[in-house]
């Protein structure tokens, strides 16, 4: 498995298999936490790890680094839109779909073709019921784990925010 990626990392909820295209980030994949990490980075994987351990810190962190989605001109629409989402306030499919003239089902299925999440947050996207829905092509199982793990990172960030922000407001 290691052999697929130019470099794997290590993520608080799983581990991270990335792939390059000359400097630019193409691909980030969820793997198994039980995934040995790279040894050795070279200088692309190594921005990569500093711009992920920045998020880790802190939700709200916005991504300096060069990523070049592949997708379709509708797919990098919704892409662009998954980007406005503030950390700690999920959207749903439904909401996308009417800010961009189109179906939640197609706002999910471009979602799902997201070639790099967390960069690309399309983990901040619920069902219409707050339901978690899909998640990198899954209904359950891992990926829904992950899913529910940045959630509740990038909620617990934006509620300490808010109640940081009161604090400085109150005094």
């Amino acid at each position: 498995m290691a052999s697929h990626y130019d470099a794997i990392l290590a993520a608080p909820p799983c581990r991270l298999g990335a792939r390059f295209s000359g400097e630019a980030l193409t691909e980030l994949d969820f793997l198994p936490a039980d995934t040995p990490v790279s040894r050795r980075l070279d200088s692309r994987a190594r921005a990569l790890a500093r711009e992920l351990d920045a998020y880790w810190r802190d939700p709200a962190h916005i991504f300096d680094l060069l990523y070049t989605p592949a997708g379709t001109p509708f797919q990098q629409r919704v892409w662009q839109a998954l980007l406005r989402i503030p950390p700690g306030h999920p959207t749903t499919y439904g909401a996308i779909a009417r800010a961009l003239a189109t179906a939640p089902r197609a706002v999910g299925q471009a979602c799902a073709a997201n070639p790099v999440p967390i960069v690309i947050p399309c983990h901040r996207v619920l069902a219409a019921n707050g339901a978690l829905g899909g998640f990198m092509h899954a209904s359950s199982g891992a990926p829904l784990e992950v899913k529910t793990w940045l959630l509740a990172h990038e909620r617990q960030a934006a509620a300490s925010g808010a109640a940081a922000a009161h604090r400085a407001r109150s005094r």
